[in-house]
């Protein structure tokens, strides 16, 4: 056989050799297991953050320590995404607006982070700040190394995968509390204001709620605060308060019927003893 046959002999039968072995090995995920991803997600619930280092979108670099003390959403996104995070983005920003109004401004912290490190940089992320129109004094758009990205979502339990023309990810946002522990999961695109708001209210108020004339005050925003779907925010509702009045006359009229009833027998008591 010539040699230029039979190489072209051997080429054919190594190129069908990798072929049959590429067809035998497993094809690399593309999706996300949904089931998977939301046992992870769960099971991140009381587990603490590390202390990650991170850059702002002005260049300045902090630590997850620098937010502690207040409770701290958390947000990943990939500012590429023309799909899911856009939609996540504006309605983590009415949530926001709502706790803001009912809590008052600098009661907790929110924290977008960019996973795709190889383009979500920190100009990058100001310019999507800018274009959703976001500018909360303590709201930050952080970058990071692929490494802390990736330990940040493992922590928090965010899943994503590459896929061609972007990632594959959860719908979902971390509410960490104090000690920078997850708290609370909130996923999809169109979760309601009181999603946040709620888990919120629990952590600034139902959890750690000081002694004293300020801890009452507390309990009593924690109880009368209700969200208000027609008018978009939480407003003061007086209805604990028409319940004690209530519940407090009705004590009252119990104590009275039976007070006059112990008179009414001590005083035939005396009369029989008078006889």
């Amino acid at each position: 056989m010539p040699f230029w046959d039979s190489f072209r002999h051997a080429a054919g039968w190594l190129a069908a050799l990798v072929l049959t072995f590429a067809a035998m090995a497993p094809a690399a995920a593309t999706t996300l297991d949904e089931a998977a991803a939301l046992a992870e997600s769960q099971g991140a619930i009381g587990r603490e953050l590390g202390d990650h280092g991170f850059v702002d979108s002005q260049g300045k670099p902090v630590r997850l320590r620098d937010f502690r003390g207040r409770p701290v959403v958390v947000n990943l996104i990939y500012t590429a995404c023309g799909d899911s995070c856009p939609l996540v983005i504006e309605r983590l920003a009415q949530a926001v607006e709502v706790a803001d109004k009912a809590f008052g401004e600098g009661r907790f912290v929110v924290i977008t982070a960019g996973f795709d490190a190889r383009i979500d940089t920190p100009r990058q992320l100001r310019a999507y700040a800018s274009t959703h129109g976001i500018d909360r004094g303590d709201w930050a758009f952080l970058s990071a190394p692929a490494a802390t990205i990736d330990r940040i979502a493992a922590e928090t339990g965010f899943s994503f995968i590459a896929r061609a023309g972007g990632f594959d990810h959860v719908t979902q946002i971390s509410l960490l509390d104090q000690e920078g522990r997850v708290y609370r999961q909130i996923y999809g695109t169109d979760f309601p204001p009181q999603a946040l708001v709620e888990p919120l209210k629990q952590l600034l108020f139902g959890q750690r709620v000081d002694g004293g004339f300020t801890g009452l005050l507390n309990r009593v925003r924690l109880l009368c605060t209700i969200y208000d779907p027609t008018a978009g925010r939480y407003r003061f509702s007086y209805a604990i308060f028409i319940e004690i009045v209530i519940g407090a006359l009705s004590l009252g009229a119990v104590a009275l019927f039976v007070t006059r009833l112990w008179l009414q027998t001590r005083r035939a008591r005396l009369q029989e003893s008078r006889r």
